[in-house]
């Protein structure tokens, strides 16, 4: 068992590869294409499949979602049943299907050409070769294989009507352009096999190929829907790095969970209003007690107006104390203060907020605006809940 463990793992890994290497290589033009496609997208990203293709699907849906590019899943027997009304012009439609020949996907073509929608499609359909016009999976049985389509110049690829059987139906061929890459040598060809109606039909195939499913039958999607998956990571990341997209970014896109408390932000987590202990500098030391202890947070802001001018804290009670005695309580809250505490900015991460604590072996921080208004107070107490302690 352990053997076969192991077995499914290795060919999972060879997949994606082989797929590493076509995005590197023979698929780099098509790949870009997507890539382009997706970035100038004035909509949305319309993601449909079927079954487990369709599982697949959801995930890439979300995660483009997650990272800066709005995207939906889109099942293709809803929309069949009135849900194509979710794609309009200035969509994109990534479909993806192993054969290539799903039926529920090929009933939307019509639609998605009349909306004249863009079609990026992830298919089994081996369509990338070598140089030498070798299979990309000399390996692999001919019911293998997936689709890549690569442009050639500033041309984006397309298939020969000539090539295809009527209206598009299987037995299309794919083409042989030169490709040639930027030394002149010959760079990538098209195996010259029959491809799925999909691929036929989309601005983008993208090659999914795989010399074998992982399953011992060679039947369970397996191999094929991890690289689905893997290349649908690839478009989703190299799209958040062309948008330029940041934590920050990411963090606003996650506000619940254990990856929303690991990125929330300062003000989400500070004391403000009646909760905010705060004098003047002009108050006597047995307020400035008694502000702190009402407020239990072993510290007070002192403020003029909204400005923030100094903090006083359990510690530097203790230590004049120790050096005054009792004479600290003729004192003032401006006598006793400590100028020019360490603040930080609202916007900033907890963990930002955390790290400065370590660095400086405090308890809390001030949160002041821009031009040094004082806005809240954040406590050490108050990033437990984030998990970060």
């Amino acid at each position: 068992m352990k053997n076969t463990g192991e077995n499914v793992v290795r060919i999972e890994a060879e997949a994606l590869r082989a797929l590493a290497d076509r995005i590197g290589g023979s698929m780099a033009e098509a790949f870009q294409h997507a890539v382009d496609l997706l970035y100038g997208c004035a909509g949305r990203v319309v993601v449909t499949g079927m079954g487990k293709s369709g599982l697949i699907a959801r995930k890439i849906a979300a995660t483009l979602s997650s990272t800066g590019t709005p995207a939906l899943y889109l099942h293709p027997v809803e929309a069949l049943h009135g849900d194509l009304g979710m794609v309009v012009r200035g969509d994109v439609v990534l479909a993806l299907s192993a054969s290539g020949e799903t039926e529920e996907i090929l009933a939307l073509l019509a639609t998605i050409k009349r909306l004249r929608v863009p079609l990026i499609a992830m298919t089994g359909d081996e369509i990338c070769g070598d140089a030498s016009g070798r299979d990309s999976h000399p390996s692999k049985g001919p019911k293998g294989g997936a689709a890549s389509s690569v442009r050639s110049g500033n041309r984006s690829p397309h298939f020969s009507r000539k090539g295809r059987a009527r209206n598009g139906a299987p037995g299309a061929k794919t083409p042989l352009p030169a490709a040639t890459d930027a030394g002149g040598g010959a760079r990538a060809t098209y195996t010259n096999k029959a491809i799925s109606t999909l691929a036929a039909a989309a601005e983008v195939a993208l090659d999914c190929s795989i010399a074998q499913e992982a399953c011992a039958l060679g039947l369970a999607p397996t191999a094929s829907t991890t690289t689905m998956l893997a290349l649908g990571d690839a478009l989703a990341v190299t799209l958040s790095e062309r948008r330029g997209f940041q934590e920050e970014d990411f963090a606003n896109l996650h506000p619940g969970g254990k990856l929303g408390k690991r990125l929330a932000r300062v003000e989400s987590l500070m004391h403000t209003g009646e909760a905010l202990p705060r004098v003047k500098p002009s108050t006597k030391m047995p307020d400035v007690i008694y502000e702190m202890s009402r407020k239990k947070l072993g510290v007070t802001a002192v403020v003029e107006g909204e400005r923030l001018v100094g903090i006083v804290s359990d510690g530097d009670l203790r230590r004049l104390l120790e050096k005054r005695g009792k004479d600290v309580m003729d004192l003032t809250a401006g006598e006793a203060m400590t100028r020019d505490p360490k603040t930080i900015s609202g916007g900033e991460f907890a963990a930002t907020a955390l790290a400065l604590m370590e660095e400086k072996k405090i308890t809390s921080l001030m949160v002041v605006d821009g031009v040094g208004r004082l806005r809240g107070i954040v406590h050490l107490h108050d990033l437990w809940s984030t998990e970060l302690v």
